[in-house]
């Protein structure tokens, strides 16, 4: 996409005007969040795997949750990110991947109006793990809140992590350890190390999602005093992490599964690897040109979410054919 169709793409006054149904549903940047989505699969095929029943309004709930706490996360973290400047003064980012939705510069939306929405988001995600206590008891309540804590730290001061170069370990822990371990507690109603194991190379996956988008931010991110990973590395030097957490991710479900942690069906997860490797070779190549990173951003998006959906396969194929 050129700079000038990203522009095009971006949100205006003038494309949802009489649609606020659709300009709402759009702030939560929609196609993105399938990282939440995919994880609870995770957490719900580990389930199956030993043994549970899937309940199915439990499976919809949980699922539901995940998906709106992560929209909720996305607006606030847009909210936040219009305070300290970072998303305005933004003139390198690859739209929709970086520099946010573009609702509060483009003037769709107030700040205002994003930080109630984004509150009210994670009350509806945060009164579905109240629901979820008819089936599992407070535990779902204490794994889901921290999760949202996470999230809401994530950007928010006073602890504004990814500011203080943990945002890589928010994303990680929160979309590939805490979704899949409490999508499998509701169905389990045991905290077991399955899905920990099963959600370990997601969580790494998903960091690196998160790393490589901050490379056409790294300007702004700097400016606003952002100081990320990539920001104290240095774009150069930074280029090099994603490579050496792709093969964290690999090697390590590899050796889950030698270990007999993970059932050998779980091996399908990495197909994905050369996705990844391309993305790798990509950000080593374009990291100093950020507006040519569109490709390898891509390749780590189908990378991460092909690889939850084949361990969701495997960890279902591991129960159906032994």
């Amino acid at each position: 996409m050129s700079p000038r169709e990203a522009a095009a793409a971006e949100p205006s006054v003038e494309r949802y005007a009489g649609n606020p149904v659709g300009k709402y549903l759009a702030a939560t940047r929609p196609p993105f969040l399938a990282v939440s989505l995919v994880p609870a699969l995770i957490g719900l095929s580990a389930a199956h795997y030993a043994g549970a029943a899937l309940l199915g309004w439990a499976v919809a709930l949980t699922v539901t949750g995940a998906v709106i706490a992560h929209a909720g996360i996305n607006v606030l973290n847009d909210y936040y990110d219009a305070l300290n400047g970072s998303d305005d003064a933004n003139t390198e980012r690859l739209y929709p991947y970086t520099g946010g939705s573009r609702f509060i510069q483009n003037g769709v939306l107030t700040r205002g109006q994003v930080r109630r929405y984004g509150v009210a988001l994670l009350a509806v995600a945060a009164l579905i793990g109240l629901v979820l206590t008819v089936r599992a008891g407070v535990g779902v309540v204490m794994i889901g809140l921290t999760g949202l804590l996470l999230g809401w730290a994530y950007s928010a001061p006073p602890l504004a992590l990814n500011s203080r170069g943990l945002g890589e370990l928010c994303t990680g822990l929160g979309v590939g350890i805490f979704i899949p371990v409490g999508a499998y507690f509701v169905q389990r109603l045991s905290l077991d190390p399955l899905p920990l194991y099963a959600g370990a190379a997601y969580a790494l996956l998903a960091a690196n999602l998160l790393y490589i988008n901050q490379f056409p931010d790294y300007r702004a991110d700097k400016a606003a005093g952002r100081r990320h990973w990539v920001v104290r590395l240095g774009v150069r030097r930074a280029r090099w992490g994603y490579l050496l957490t792709v093969l964290a991710a690999y090697v390590g479900l590899t050796g889950m599964v030698g270990a007999g942690l993970l059932p050998s069906w779980c091996l399908l997860g990495l197909l994905t690897l050369p996705l990844s490797l391309h993305a790798a070779r990509g950000l080593v190549r374009y990291g100093e040109t950020p507006e040519r990173l569109g490709p390898a951003i891509r390749a780590s998006i189908g990378a991460l979410l092909g690889h939850g959906l084949l361990m969701s396969a495997g960890l279902w194929l591991a129960t159906t054919q032994g």
